[in-house]
């Protein structure tokens, strides 16, 4: 069954987080399931997460973490803050996969910690984060246009650039 996929005005953007939340899980799963010596699968899926990761990170950056901070209670800010903390620690493992190919010692330990990370930081938005957001006076549909937008420019860029270089913003 095909997936639908998100238009402008058509999500939420709480919603379109958890899709790519779903998304990169997938591609975490598939990981764990390729033999090892199929370098090239391993390969493919850990560029793909990455470039995922990094066009999710800038989006949630960008747009959902300054949105969270005007519509939380400055108690409930602190989420937001260990967030970022949270990104910046996957996004120095993207970076390791700029030196690391497969097979190469220790990608597939830099993959499955990443993911370890991705994993807890997508429980806690989706359990704690989220909720409060939910509740708070946050304008999810709005929101939710200006990330497909976002997300289509970087979608463009990457594919501009032939899969790389997705974090530079410039």
């Amino acid at each position: 069954m095909a997936e639908k996929q998100p238009g402008p005005g058509s999500e939420d953007a709480l919603e379109l987080l958890i899709a790519d939340h779903r998304a990169v899980e997938r591609l975490f799963d598939a990981f764990k399931k390729t033999k090892d010596d199929d370098l090239e699968a391993k390969a493919t899926l850990a560029q793909r997460a990455c470039e995922e990761l990094t066009m999710h990170t800038i989006i949630e950056e960008e747009l959902l973490y300054p949105a969270a901070s005007e519509a939380l209670p400055s108690s409930d800010v602190v989420d937001v803050e260990e967030a970022y903390v949270e990104h910046f620690l996957v996004k120095t493992l993207i970076r390791k996969f700029e030196s690391l190919k497969a097979g190469d010692k220790g990608f597939d330990a830099t993959f499955e910690v990443m993911s370890e990370m991705v994993q807890h930081h997508v429980e806690e938005e989706e359990s704690e984060l989220f909720p409060e957001l939910r509740k708070a006076n946050l304008d999810g549909k709005a929101l939710g246009q200006k990330m497909v937008k976002r997300k289509m420019e970087l979608q463009s860029k990457l594919d501009a650039a032939g899969s790389r270089s997705v974090g530079d913003k410039t």
